[in-house]
């Protein structure tokens, strides 16, 4: 039920009729401070926290030692002071002790799941970056303590708020979990799917083909294009027809396996040899040794001229498949390759010349297809519930605007 009145809150479940009540924070949670250096209880830092995007859960801290901290008890809810980690909150359901930063509450005469999500909400969230201190600012207890919440009366209402974020974190973490299991299963994969060294078969392949894998040279099976130093300064708004590939955003997977136009930034028009459709594009220089070589591929007719931007290898294959190539330049070997034939110190970098001498196994243009087919549509699905996971987070972000006041 949707209500204009600036003492409920837009959204309400059915049944819930009642004003909210201002109620400082202090009145609805208590500061836990007691300590414990207890060996039989496990310890709790920041990175159990962010390891586990803001979820404690029984097997996170596995820590078991004498340091002192704030001991909680199941119910309690910590949360960490310590800016940049103000949102990396969690609701402790089993006993332990804190270690650093944290503050740990108790609920008073009030639900600890509504307390728990309402901490999540904007209001507290702004009040709680008023930090004091300059090289590691922190949270002030006193104003936060006093600031004042409107909160519903019924315990029966915040019960129900706190179970239904509940429910939709349940979701949230469900198909994080998911995704972060069709990733694993990815890198499985091209492990198994593509030849060792020294192997000259793969390891798991598709019924029907059998024949062994021949060692060929990159350069055997690929045609160098034109690449263009282009840097951020030729990009613009303006519908100019180019559009182009930087390395940089090869490094962001803003161009990777690029399907629409639409993927690539504008640029203004100029006297350039376009991509078409098929081609790979790699980033020729990196941070670091692992993000090199860094591939996408263009997988649609473009209906736009698309450009091969600063610091890339633009590359056309020879009767080989640009999805096995594309896939291949994501395995181990050819990462370990790109480390050591890479040069450079603060920026590392590669040459077409060099790139040119890898040497991998081939099979045949059918099996090169099923192995490029099979991990496009497992990227597939990973995209899918990836959009799905931020669409969830999405939801969870607007019912806290809208649910808490």
């Amino acid at each position: 039920m949707t209500n204009n009145n600036s003492f409920v809150p837009q959204i309400r479940f059915k049944g819930f009729v009642d004003d909210w009540t201002q109620r400082k924070f202090s009145e609805i949670a208590r500061r836990v401070s007691e300590q414990s250096n207890a060996s039989n209880l496990p310890k709790v830092e920041f990175e159990d926290i962010i390891s586990d995007e803001g979820r404690l859960n029984k097997d996170i801290s596995q820590k078991f030692d004498n340091r002192k901290g704030i001991a909680f008890e199941p119910n309690h809810i910590l949360y960490g002071k310590l800016r940049p980690y103000l949102k990396n909150w969690l609701f402790a359901d089993f006993k332990g002790i804190a270690l650093g930063d944290f503050w740990v509450f108790e609920a008073i005469k009030s639900s600890p799941a509504f307390n728990y999500y309402l901490i999540q909400g904007e209001k507290y969230q702004e009040v709680a970056n008023l930090s004091t201190g300059t090289k590691m600012p922190r949270s002030d207890w006193k104003l936060v303590s006093e600031t004042e919440f409107l909160i519903p009366f019924d315990i029966a209402e915040q019960t129900a708020i706190g179970s239904f974020f509940r429910n939709l974190d349940d979701i949230i973490h469900a198909t994080q979990r998911k995704v972060a299991g069709m990733k694993q299963l990815k890198a499985a994969y091209l492990q198994q799917m593509f030849p060792q060294a020294g192997e000259c078969v793969p390891r798991v392949r598709f019924e029907g083909f059998s024949d062994v894998w021949e060692t060929r040279r990159l350069e055997d099976v690929v045609e160098k294009l034109k690449s263009y130093s282009l840097s951020r300064d030729v990009e613009t708004e303006d519908a100019t027809g180019y559009r182009y590939i930087h390395y940089g955003d090869i490094h962001k997977q803003v161009a990777d396996i690029i399907t629409d136009d639409a993927q690539l930034p504008r640029i203004k028009e100029g006297d350039y040899i376009p991509l078409r459709k098929d081609d790979l594009v790699l980033a020729d220089a990196s941070e670091d040794y692992i993000g090199i070589a860094e591939p996408c591929v263009i997988l649609h007719e473009p209906k736009e001229k698309i450009i091969a931007g600063l610091h890339t290898i633009a590359i056309r294959p020879i009767n080989t498949n640009p999805l096995f190539l594309y896939y291949l330049f994501h395995t181990d070997g050819f990462r370990k390759f790109g480390g050591f034939v890479g040069t450079g110190l603060k920026v590392f970098g590669i040459t077409f010349t060099n790139l040119s001498k890898y040497e991998m196994g081939l099979p045949s243009l059918a099996e090169q297809t099923a192995v490029g087919r099979f991990f496009h549509n497992i990227d597939i699905q990973i995209a899918v519930q990836s959009e799905k996971l931020e669409k969830l987070k999405r939801i969870k972000s607007a019912y806290l605007q809208k649910m808490f006041i």
